[in-house]
């Protein structure tokens, strides 16, 4: 009898090592939609080789989607074992499945804050210099699912306004991601647009990380073009997160491997975060509580 539960015994340990080393052929990484596509993958590539010795993998995938909402679905339905989220995004997943991922880290900014900001941008030559000049105009938001982009100035525009959003402007709209958001304003298809950005540094240099940040940095945005006609209070900056069910030795190696990357590789931790941060700190789901109850009581999930 002892023989037999020590067989069946040997057969689980057998049984879960092969789980394990299946779990560890490949790492997949969930990049979010909303900047060019060459751009992004060509940000994340620095990690593709590390990750690959660090984790004892055979292979790790860029998965670019088209918007949020494609990395969303896919850390949902686990397809996708780690990606950088904004926080209206971990809400949306937490919102829908509370034990699909874990946040892991969050980002610190320069000068120590574990936050940014929305900015609201308009064309320096359309005249308006305040947030109330978008009275009877068209606003255009980042992606429904951007915290920076859309969730906060749904929930904080309006005491800055003195009425709704709705109403107050003529229309609203989504510019698909925060960089065509601001290319759309520079176009004229929208006469002021929410974007993000660090609140750190000079508005004139795009702050001094962001989306105007990476778009100054890549040649496509001159700040000379824009002006700020509002910031929005600080946002909790978005999480990493890991798939809850990746085995936990996968887990330390990762989070090491990125606790340690802004010492080991400067170049590949600004690349992927768009700009320059002080390195990463510990976080859980408590930071996010404030954003999933803000998504919940405004969005609804």
């Amino acid at each position: 009898m002892l023989k037999k539960i020590l067989l069946a015994t040997a057969a689980l340990v057998s049984l879960a090592g092969v789980v394990h080393a299946e779990d560890l052929k490949e790492f997949r990484i969930g990049i979010l939609g909303g900047e060019n596509e060459a751009d992004r993958l060509r940000n994340y590539q620095c990690m593709t080789d590390k990750l690959k010795t660090v984790l004892g993998v055979e292979k790790v995938s860029l998965f670019p989607a088209a918007d949020y909402d494609g990395v969303i679905q896919g850390l949902l339905g686990g397809t996708l074992d780690y990606a950088e989220l904004g926080a209206s995004g971990f809400a949306k997943i937490y919102l829908a499945d509370a034990k699909a991922v874990e946040p892991i880290l969050t980002t610190v900014q320069t000068d120590g804050s574990m936050g940014y900001y929305s900015i609201m941008v308009a064309r320096k030559d359309s005249g308006m210099t305040k947030v109330t000049d978008i009275k009877g105009k068209k606003l255009g938001f980042a992606d429904p699912d951007s915290t920076s982009g859309y969730l906060i100035p749904t929930v904080t525009l309006p005491e800055s306004l003195g009425a709704p959003v709705k109403g107050y402007v003529a229309e609203t709209g989504f510019g698909g991601g925060h960089e065509n958001l601001v290319l759309e304003v520079l176009k004229g298809t929208f006469d002021a647009g929410t974007t993000f950005g660090s609140g750190v540094g000079e508005f004139k240099d795009g702050y001094t990380s962001g989306n105007l940040k990476k778009m100054v940095d890549k040649g496509i945005l001159n700040m000379d073009d824009l002006v700020e006609l509002w910031k929005s209070p600080l946002i909790p900056n978005g999480p990493v997160v890991v798939r809850t069910s990746m085995n936990e030795d996968m887990k330390s190696k990762f989070k090491t491997f990125m606790m340690d990357l802004p010492k080991t590789d400067a170049a590949c931790f600004s690349a992927i975060q768009g700009g320059d941060f002080k390195g990463f700190t510990e976080v859980n789901v408590d930071f996010y509580k404030p954003i999933i109850d803000a998504r919940k009581a405004t969005i609804g999930g």
